[in-house]
């Protein structure tokens, strides 16, 4: 499994709601074409700086190298900031705990 870690700088705090909302609804449409092989998808806001994370997982190499090509395509919308990175990590461990 792989995961896609895009960090954003620059969110405007009081359009964090209205973003995760438009994504929501995006989500419910079905999964945009180049990310039909994610597996979840993690929103991380930190409201006071204005910063986030998007981190998407991938089950393999070649669904992480589609849609890392169909992320890098899109704009992280109005009030969304400015992406500033992205990096790439495999996951080695995934533990749910209760």
């Amino acid at each position: 499994m792989f995961a896609r870690i895009a960090r954003f700088e620059g969110v405007a705090p009081e359009g964090i709601d209205a973003m995760v909302k438009q994504m929501e609804e995006e989500a419910a449409a079905g999964p945009p074409p180049g990310l039909e092989d994610a597996t979840a998808f993690w929103m991380l806001v930190d409201r006071e700086r204005g910063m986030g994370l998007g981190i998407v997982f991938f089950p393999d190499e070649e669904g992480l190298r589609r849609g890392d090509e169909a992320l890098d395509e899109m704009s992280p919308g109005e009030g969304g900031g400015r992406r500033s990175s992205v990096e790439v990590y495999e996951v080695v461990l995934r533990q749910e705990l209760d």
